[in-house]
């Protein structure tokens, strides 16, 4: 009777260090999973941030475009009546 309940023990054990092991994989693998999403997060949210300072710097220069253009035309305008005149 005993060495029935002892080999039933074993078995058990037995049964428990495999579960373990597995879960030890499980976990590795879920984690090197979630490593890997981090990464490309991350590579998105730059590639994000670079576009958007492209953006920004393209309105910026578009902008000041467009002051020139009014500053200019008013200095025209400034300027033209006189020749006019003469």
């Amino acid at each position: 009777m005993a060495a029935k309940r002892r080999a039933k023990r074993k078995a058990k054990r037995k049964v428990k260090r495999v579960v373990r092991k597995v879960k030890r994989k499980v976990r590795r693998k879920v984690k090197a999973k979630a490593k890997v999403r981090r990464k490309v997060k991350r590579k998105a949210k730059r590639k994000v941030r670079k576009v958007k300072r492209k953006a920004k710097r393209k309105v910026r220069k578009v902008k000041r475009k467009a002051k020139r253009k009014v500053r200019r035309k008013v200095r025209r305008k400034k300027v033209a009546p006189p020749e006019m005149e003469m």
